[in-house]
Protein backbone atom coordinates (compact mmCIF):
# COMPACT_ATOMS: atom_id res chain seq x y z
CA UNK A 1 0.00 0.00 0.00
CA UNK A 2 3.01 2.61 0.01
CA UNK A 3 2.92 5.37 -1.90
CA UNK A 4 -1.20 5.01 -2.34
CA UNK A 5 -3.16 7.71 -1.09
CA UNK A 6 -5.90 7.38 1.13
CA UNK A 7 -8.65 8.22 -1.57
CA UNK A 8 -7.61 5.39 -3.31
CA UNK A 9 -8.31 3.24 -0.05
CA UNK A 10 -12.08 4.09 0.44
CA UNK A 11 -14.75 1.74 -0.79
CA UNK A 12 -17.07 3.39 -3.03
CA UNK A 13 -20.80 3.95 -1.61
CA UNK A 14 -23.31 0.91 -2.81
CA UNK A 15 -26.56 2.47 -5.06
CA UNK A 16 -29.66 1.50 -2.94
CA UNK A 17 -32.86 0.32 -4.04
CA UNK A 18 -34.41 2.05 -1.17
CA UNK A 19 -34.05 4.08 1.69
CA UNK A 20 -34.32 0.40 4.39
CA UNK A 21 -31.43 -1.10 2.59
CA UNK A 22 -29.25 2.20 2.90
CA UNK A 23 -29.93 2.16 6.42
CA UNK A 24 -29.43 -1.20 7.06
CA UNK A 25 -26.09 -0.36 5.54
CA UNK A 26 -24.79 2.70 7.26
CA UNK A 27 -26.05 1.03 10.73
CA UNK A 28 -23.08 -1.60 10.08
CA UNK A 29 -20.52 0.15 7.99
CA UNK A 30 -17.93 2.55 9.26
CA UNK A 31 -18.63 5.74 7.55
CA UNK A 32 -14.76 6.53 7.39
CA UNK A 33 -13.78 3.68 5.70
CA UNK A 34 -16.01 5.15 2.74
CA UNK A 35 -15.97 9.09 3.20
CA UNK A 36 -13.31 11.93 3.93
CA UNK A 37 -14.97 13.76 6.57
CA UNK A 38 -11.85 15.84 6.31
CA UNK A 39 -13.61 17.47 2.99
CA UNK A 40 -16.75 17.50 4.74
CA UNK A 41 -18.82 20.76 4.70
CA UNK A 42 -21.27 22.16 6.84
CA UNK A 43 -24.62 22.43 5.59
CA UNK A 44 -28.04 24.29 6.59
CA UNK A 45 -31.25 22.38 5.67
CA UNK A 46 -33.77 25.03 5.96
CA UNK A 47 -36.82 22.85 4.84
CA UNK A 48 -36.11 19.69 6.80
CA UNK A 49 -38.83 18.29 8.46
CA UNK A 50 -37.97 16.13 11.36
CA UNK A 51 -39.39 12.62 11.64
CA UNK A 52 -42.37 12.59 13.68
CA UNK A 53 -43.62 10.35 16.40
CA UNK A 54 -47.78 10.46 17.32
CA UNK A 55 -47.99 9.21 20.91
CA UNK A 56 -50.52 8.83 23.43
CA UNK A 57 -50.07 11.16 26.10
CA UNK A 58 -52.55 11.14 30.05
CA UNK A 59 -53.11 14.98 30.96
CA UNK A 60 -54.80 15.94 34.35
CA UNK A 61 -58.30 17.60 32.43
CA UNK A 62 -57.38 21.20 34.67
CA UNK A 63 -53.22 20.53 33.05
CA UNK A 64 -54.97 20.25 29.63
CA UNK A 65 -57.38 23.09 30.46
CA UNK A 66 -54.80 25.60 31.18
CA UNK A 67 -52.62 24.63 28.44
CA UNK A 68 -55.28 25.08 26.41
CA UNK A 69 -55.64 28.77 27.76
CA UNK A 70 -51.87 29.84 27.51
CA UNK A 71 -51.77 28.53 23.94
CA UNK A 72 -54.96 30.74 22.98
CA UNK A 73 -53.41 34.10 25.18
CA UNK A 74 -50.31 33.11 22.49
CA UNK A 75 -52.58 32.44 19.48
CA UNK A 76 -50.67 28.88 18.79
CA UNK A 77 -52.32 25.23 18.85
CA UNK A 78 -52.07 23.89 22.35
CA UNK A 79 -50.10 21.09 20.65
CA UNK A 80 -47.66 23.01 19.59
CA UNK A 81 -47.30 24.78 22.67
CA UNK A 82 -46.94 21.73 24.50
CA UNK A 83 -44.04 21.06 22.25
CA UNK A 84 -42.52 24.10 22.70
CA UNK A 85 -42.50 23.52 26.08
CA UNK A 86 -41.24 20.27 26.49
CA UNK A 87 -38.40 21.02 24.22
CA UNK A 88 -37.11 23.99 26.50
CA UNK A 89 -37.39 21.56 29.34
CA UNK A 90 -35.42 18.68 27.49
CA UNK A 91 -32.46 21.67 26.81
CA UNK A 92 -32.44 23.29 30.01
CA UNK A 93 -31.79 19.34 31.55
CA UNK A 94 -29.18 18.63 28.85
CA UNK A 95 -27.11 21.50 29.77
CA UNK A 96 -27.47 20.91 33.63
CA UNK A 97 -26.51 17.79 33.15
CA UNK A 98 -23.00 18.48 30.93
CA UNK A 99 -22.30 21.34 33.49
Amino acid sequence: MKGRSINHMKKRIPKFVSEDKEREYWAKQDSTEVLDWKKGKKVVLPNLKPSVKTISLRLPESMLEELKLLANKRDVPYQSLLKIYLSEKIEEELHMTKA
